[in-house]
């Protein structure tokens, strides 16, 4: 399959899951009480979270792709394993948002599904990631093997925040949001090489684990 075709296709799904985070926000409407007690934080708060967590894994999913030079069969189902966890990524916002700002089981285990996404989206990306450091001509300019368990660390360091996340969802469900949305606005300013560029151009962007 052309490089091109897979990275349409995943453009395709990140702009449905975005999209799709829209739709947790609605309000009961005139006759049921001032508009401020029908604005539920927690809906606005995770559409925010989740917002800029799929668009940064849509910027660094386009930076991975361009230093790729072939794609396999694979390549193509990993990365079907990371769409699958980011197509979830509105469902987890939307069970969280339902049960917040409570600290009820329901609640705690609400925030367990939606780390516990993010967590599977991290392990699916880092899978892709790893694919790239291995096999003659995957992309343009390999990590040599010396670097490659920096580079490992560096592009799914983030995994390790989202099971702490889930560890803490289960006692609590706040704590756990909180923590999910630091390592969000975290990586809106870090900015670190994803994977080696193309021979043409280089760049920086953030990473997300």
């Amino acid at each position: 399959m052309d490089r091109g075709r897979l990275e349409a296709f995943s453009d395709g799904v990140f702009a449905v899951a975005i999209t799709l985070l829209a739709l947790n926000l609605t309000v009961a409407g005139p006759g049921h009480g001032p508009l401020y007690s029908q604005l539920h934080w927690p809906a606005f708060a995770g559409y925010l979270i989740s917002f800029l967590i799929i668009g940064i894994i849509w910027v660094n999913h386009h930076v991975l792709v361009r230093s790729i030079m072939t794609v396999d069969r694979t390549l193509l189902f990993v990365n079907l394993m990371l769409l699958l966890f980011v197509v979830l990524i509105p469902f987890g916002t939307a069970t969280m948002a339902d049960y917040l700002p409570g600290n009820s089981w329901d609640a705690r285990l609400a925030m367990v599904i939606y780390a516990g996404i993010f967590l599977g989206m991290s392990a699916a990306f880092g899978a892709i990631f790893e694919w790239t450091l291995h096999g003659q001509g995957r992309v343009h300019q390999p990590v040599l093997p010396e670097q490659r368990w920096a580079a490992r660390f560096r592009f799914v360091g983030g995994a390790g925040a989202y099971v702490v996340a889930v560890v803490v969802a289960l006692f609590s469900a706040i704590a756990a949001f909180l923590l999910i949305s630091a390592v969000a606005v975290y990586y809106i300013f870090e900015r670190t090489p994803t994977s080696p560029a193309t021979p043409d151009s280089r760049d920086d962007s953030p990473l997300v684990g």
